[in-house]
């Protein structure tokens, strides 16, 4: 494809790009193909020769956009929000066509620059203390692929931090804190790094967040075993429910009792809520600014940019150069040596790194604070609505509190009955609500499980959801979760 055929193709990628947003809502929301579709439907080995661009965009559009699940879709429910905007799609394709891998200052100049004051916007954007921006000089943030990988980062940091600190420690001694209620790449991570994990018990009456206490109570067992752990991972806004951990109250109890002890927070969905200054009390900023050693934030779930764009923030950046820094003599420059740059590839685990500031600088530019303010505000409109459905419904009750844009709920029978029906006929009835509701075309959602009660979630965060569509995922829900409590009466043998 020369320069002028590539100029043609791509008027017509994004025609068909277009077309899809077009037609979106009118679209199923979960593919509806079955396992196995397109390895039936296309050859066994690539072709011999190219074939024309007019033939493989075509193929895109009959094979590979039914077998796609809308995560864009205005009744798409489940998981969280991935960002899919105009703005960020524009800073994908022109970061694809450098193609600068970024693994230190000289390899590309704008990828380093660019993304440290992209950072800095972002972390003055929510609120963040002068000491994780780039221009601190002190700490820093630095764009990851995922909050795995911005956990993993932490972990290995703080891993070194604390063998340091306590030279002759057994690795198989050292132990990594997450909740019951942490996202699954805590143990993950354990598994990676070949590091015990411990979740910590938090309960329904504090609204499954971790307090400081209970923090206490558990590493000093584990040091009365002669265990060493070194890194709490809180969360602001788990998967599951949404919960927040006392994130002041936490840091409070590492300050005074385990100054070795980093604290992670992750904050991976609900951390763009920082951007509202009425929701900041709420997202534990001044925990996190007064004592967070790192933080993430993924802009890909509910924060307008392209997949993957995971930001990142330490206190002290060398704390990561310190654990990370491998710099053979291929990599030397003037500039590194000098300290006058930074060399994101200090910063994270891999060497090579793509162009993501330039989607998130795009995003910035495009919505503004006040419109990314906006979009924030508007989701969580909506949640409320949706949750106030359920508070008066007759057939779904809450589980947790709302959490910004998420709502945790399920279906329960009528008071009659409710009373003799066991926890395991309960869950069996919300199993069935589930997958009846999975059928349905028009709206997808997933289920979760808090403290042994199989449960719904309820995320909102699709850019063009809009009040029609929660009123019809509302009415949905009720005709799916009467006809399962008509199928099965729930308290009978019946």
């Amino acid at each position: 494809m020369d320069i002028e055929q590539f100029r043609k193709a791509g008027y017509q990628a994004i025609d068909r790009i277009c077309d899809y947003y077009y037609s979106l809502n009118d679209k199923p929301v979960v593919a509806q193909v079955e396992p196995g579709y397109l390895r039936r439907a296309l050859p066994e080995s690539a072709p011999e020769q190219g074939e024309p661009w007019s033939a493989v965009l075509s193929d895109y559009e009959k094979l590979i956009v039914p077998g796609l699940t809308h995560w864009q879709h205005p009744s798409f429910f489940a998981y969280f929000p991935t960002a899919s905007t105009f703005e960020g799609m524009l800073g994908d394709l022109l970061s694809s066509s450098t193609a600068n891998p970024g693994f230190n200052w000289l390899a590309s100049p704008a990828c380093t620059e660019l993304e440290s004051v992209v950072m800095d916007w972002a972390a003055r954007m929510f609120g963040l203390d002068r000491t994780f921006h780039n221009e601190s000089k002190v700490g820093g943030g630095v764009i990851q692929t995922t909050a795995s990988d911005s956990a993993l980062t932490a972990i290995v940091a703080a891993r070194t931090r604390y063998l340091e600190q306590h030279p002759g420690t057994p690795l198989e001694a050292l132990v990594i804190y997450v909740t019951t209620q942490t996202h699954s790449f805590g143990k993950k991570a354990g598994l990676v790094l070949g590091l015990r994990v411990r979740a910590l018990e938090v309960r329904a009456e504090d609204h499954w967040a971790l307090r400081g206490e209970t923090l206490g109570a558990a590493v000093e067992e584990d040091h009365r075993k002669g265990l060493h752990p070194f890194i709490l991972i809180a969360t602001v806004g788990t998967t599951s429910s949404g919960a927040v951990d006392h994130v002041a109250d936490v840091g409070a109890t590492i300050k005074e009792k385990f100054p070795s002890l980093w604290l992670h927070v992750d904050a991976a969905w609900a951390g763009v809520t920082l951007a509202c200054p009425e929701l900041r009390e709420t997202a534990q900023l001044a925990g996190i600014n007064e004592y967070a050693d790192s933080l993430c934030v993924n802009f890909h779930k509910w924060g307008l940019t392209n997949f993957d764009a995971s930001a990142f923030w330490v206190r002290d950046r060398n704390l990561l150069i310190n654990a990370l820094d491998i710099t053979p003599e291929y990599l030397r420059t003037k500039h590194g040596d000098e300290g006058t740059v930074i060399d994101y590839r200090n910063w994270h685990l891999s060497l090579g790194r793509r162009f993501r500031s330039l989607k998130l600088w795009f995003v910035l530019r495009g919505f503004g604070v006040e419109g990314f303010q906006a979009y924030i505000r508007r989701c969580i409109s909506l949640n409320n609505s949706f949750a106030d459905y359920i508070r008066a419904s007759a057939i779904f009750e809450l589980i947790t509190p709302p959490s910004f844009a998420l709502s945790v709920f399920r279906l329960r029978p009528d008071a009659s009955t409710s009373e003799s029906a066991s926890l395991d006929e309960l869950n069996a009835l919300n199993r069935a609500f589930v997958a009846a509701a999975q059928t349905q075309h028009g709206i997808l959602l997933t289920q979760t499980d808090i403290d042994n009660v199989l449960c719904v979630r309820f995320a909102v965060g699709a850019a063009r959801t809009e009040v029609g569509h929660i009123e019809n995922a509302c009415k949905l829900l009720e005709e799916v979760g009467m006809h399962c409590l008509a199928g099965k009466k729930v308290g009978t043998s019946a």
